[in-house]
């Protein structure tokens, strides 16, 4: 049986989803974050990192989201959510599955980490805060983010799904930073691919079953 070990408002999150789209039987072990949001230190007996998603199965223990999703769809998928190798649409699902968190979800957890800097330090030093998160977000960070959706909606213009006319893994792997990106209505309003992808994801019944399993998560903001 495989155990996951989901954490509240997190990426195994995913994890769910694809299990559902497997439609694999499997245990969900529920941890709460701590007041900080860091997870909490029994995550530690599990895997050292202490962090989520990770599963169990059997004497197995699989973190990272990435190598989790190809796990499963290589143990128990049957080519079903990966094209074939050596095919041109194996090429853009093994360049999505590292790039949503290798590329592009540094940078939004870094806008994330600046916009909520100036509540994190004393009040007198706020607006020299605030002026450092602007000026990040300004010359640095929004100049980037704005280049790797442009990026992506011109991929989408290409093919339906990130690795090509089917829905895979990659699909899957590229769902959390897209919907924290959705969260900013003002973005979105100008990629209608995009916006379209995460439309078309959330009426997926797995994704429904998954969030069902889950519990409803806030996305970053």
């Amino acid at each position: 049986m495989i155990t996951v070990h989901h954490l509240n408002n997190s990426r195994s999150q995913r994890i769910l989803w694809m299990l559902e789209e497997l439609g694999l039987d499997y245990e969900v072990k529920r941890y709460e974050r701590e007041r900080t949001m860091q997870a909490p230190e029994s995550l530690r007996a599990v895997h050292p990192l202490g962090k989520s998603p990770v599963i169990t199965d059997g004497d197995k223990t699989i973190a990272e989201s990435g190598a989790i999703l190809e796990y499963l769809s290589d143990t128990y998928g049957g080519g079903k959510f990966s094209p074939p190798a050596g095919t041109p649409e194996r090429l853009h699902y093994t360049y999505f599955m590292h790039y949503a968190e290798g590329s592009l979800m540094p940078l939004l957890f870094m806008k994330l980490v600046f916009s909520k800097l100036p509540a994190r330090v004393p009040f007198l030093m706020r607006p020299v805060a605030r002026a450092i998160a602007s000026g990040a977000d300004r010359t640095l960070l929004g100049p980037q983010i704005s280049n790797h959706f442009a990026f992506l909606e011109s991929e989408l213009n290409k093919r339906e799904w990130f690795a090509g006319s089917n829905f895979s893994a990659a699909d899957i792997q590229m769902s959390f930073p897209l919907e924290a990106a959705s969260a900013r209505p003002p973005l979105f309003a100008r990629l209608p691919k995009l916006k379209a992808f995460v439309e078309r994801i959330h009426g997926r019944p797995a994704y429904k079953r998954a969030l069902e399993k889950g519990g409803a998560y806030e996305l970053l903001k």
